[in-house]
């Protein structure tokens, strides 16, 4: 009843992290569905099932998110008109595969907040209870994560 009612959101929400595409969100959500129903029993407050189940999706999908290659493929990447020169293209794909690099280097924490912040627009609030942190602990590790990545990313400026 409960992965009925809030698997879309669980999808869309694990879309947002891991990107539209190969089915992964789908996979993330039944992996979370699966957890949350092995665990059912560990919930203490029933007012709180919907978020215990964002954050149960949000860490699949970043668990997905860790295992992928840190390397953007060429080859994988569907062709499209572009009117940009090649040698634009070119650099803003390394650009890609340099921020993927200085992401994936991130504490696992600053990572989780980062990705859920900047990649899939989340609230200060919503990852807090997504992630268990305090609001503030958010923040702190979310400017963390923006000064490595703007110090590590500065010679694409």
């Amino acid at each position: 009843m409960l992965i009925r009612r809030y698997g879309p959101l669980m999808r869309a929400y694990a879309a947002r992290i891991l990107g539209h595409g190969d089915g992964e969100a789908d996979d993330a959500v039944q992996e979370a569905a699966l957890q949350a129903w092995q665990r059912i029993d560990r919930v203490e407050d029933p007012d709180r099932v919907r978020s215990w189940l964002f954050r149960i999706a949000a860490n699949k999908a970043l668990d997905r998110l860790r295992r992928r290659h840190p390397h953007l493929d060429l080859e994988a990447v569907p062709d499209r008109a572009d009117d940009r020169p090649v040698d634009e293209v070119v650099v803003a794909r390394m650009q890609v595969d340099a921020l993927a690099r200085v992401v994936r280097d991130l504490p696992d924490a600053q990572r989780a907040v980062w990705v859920l912040r900047e990649i899939g627009g989340s609230s200060y609030a919503d990852i807090a209870e997504q992630t268990g942190l305090t609001v503030t602990a958010v923040r702190g590790l979310l400017a963390r994560a923006r000064q490595a990545v703007m110090t590590q990313m500065e010679g694409w400026r």
